[in-house]
Order: C-alpha cells, then structure tokens, then sequence
C-alpha cells in the first residue's frame, strides 16, 4: 500500500460534544460519532438529552463514551455501578454502542469489571477507549480485550499523537490479525492521516478533525 493510497475501507469515526457538530459530522464522509460531554479534559458521559436527541435525529451510527468523571482509569464499584446505569440508559434511547475503559490501579486492563460492564452493554457494541494507551503491557492488554470480545479499541500507540506512534500503531494491527478493530486516534488531521492509515495499516481512525479526515480520505 503507497502512501498516497490508502484502503477506500477507512472507518472515520468523529469524537464530538454538542447536536451541531454530530450534524456537521453526519454530513461529512463519517461513518460513526462517538459522542461525548465536553472534550476539554478528554470527554465523560454525555447527558441523557443529548443522546436523545442524536439518537433521534441523526441516521449515523453513534457511541456514546461512558466515563464518571476527568482523570483516571481506575474506578471505584460506586463508579461501576454510575457506569451501568449510564449504559442501560443510553441502550434505551436506542444509541448503537459504547466507548468504555477500566484499568485495575497496576496498570492493567480489568478484567472483572469490564466483563460487568460489558454484560450491560451487550448486544451493542464496545469499544476500548483511550485508557489504552495508559496499560502497562499493551499486547497484554490487547489479548485480554480480545477474550473478553471487545469490538475495537483507541490507540495513539501510547504516543503524545497517532503519527508520533506509527510505529507501535502498526504492531498493534499485527498481532491484532482482524481479532479486534485497532482504531488510531491521538491529533490525527486531514494532513497526515493518508499516510499513518498507509503507514499502520488501520482500518479505522478517530478525531475531532474529522472533516479534515473525511474529506482527505475520500479525495
């Protein structure tokens, strides 16, 4: 694959906060939001009202980030519980999966209370989200993903941005082998995305820049 040829097949997945940028991105070459409370420190759960009103305007798939609160990834079972009820209500509202992380405070994937909310979660889809990039050991992590039948999960390759972590991207696709989706996201612009998609060989990215990301993959 040349760099100037990336897979027509490129899933672009728009992280946004509010009903006008959902609108803008439905109307932008993307195939799924991931929907999400404010942005500025890395987005929690977005409010009932707003997936509402996404879930009953917009024809573009949707995921909805499930996350309590700013900071870690390590939640309490009061936090668990907030999880899950924010789960099933979102379900109910008819939204099409999830963008979830729980690590244990060793730095990995837990297992336990992702199964729990996984369960909650289930028929929908479940995406790992950028709590990735914070596990100690991420083949170890991406295995323990793939028995718990995660759909895909958010990588910058544990880099500051997806180009800086090309590299690691590419052999997170590799061991990968189509078991789960690796989805690079981490400041991805229409600029650069042709080549880390060339470069890594993923088959979907995710970013606020997504009409500049839609826009270069489909020109």
């Amino acid at each position: 694959m040349s760099m100037n040829t990336p897979s027509p097949s490129v899933l672009v997945e728009a992280a946004v906060d509010t009903f006008d940028a959902a609108v803008r991105a439905q109307n932008t070459p993307t195939q799924r939001i991931e929907l999400c409370g404010p942005l500025t420190d890395g987005g929690t759960t977005p409010s009932a009202g707003l997936i509402a009103r996404c879930s009953e305007m917009l024809l573009t798939s949707v995921n909805v980030l499930i996350r309590p609160r700013v900071g870690n990834f390590v939640y309490s079972d009061d936090e668990i519980e907030i999880m899950k009820k924010d789960i099933v209500v979102a379900k109910e509202l008819g939204v099409d999966g999830f963008a979830f992380g729980v690590l244990t405070p060793d730095g990995d994937v837990d297992v336990q209370k992702m199964a729990e909310l996984i369960h909650v979660a289930t028929p929908l889809r479940v995406v790992f989200h950028r709590a990735f990039d914070q596990v100690r050991d991420q083949d170890e992590a991406l295995e323990l993903l793939v028995s718990l039948q995660v759909n895909g999960l958010l990588t910058s390759g544990a880099a500051k941005t997806a180009t800086e972590g090309t590299e690691r991207i590419r052999q997170l696709v590799e061991r990968a082998e189509q078991r789960i989706r690796v989805i690079a996201a981490g400041s991805i612009t229409g600029t650069d995305v042709r080549a880390l998609v060339a470069n890594t060989g993923v088959t979907a990215v995710h970013g606020r820049a997504f009409e500049g990301i839609a826009n270069a993959l489909n020109a």
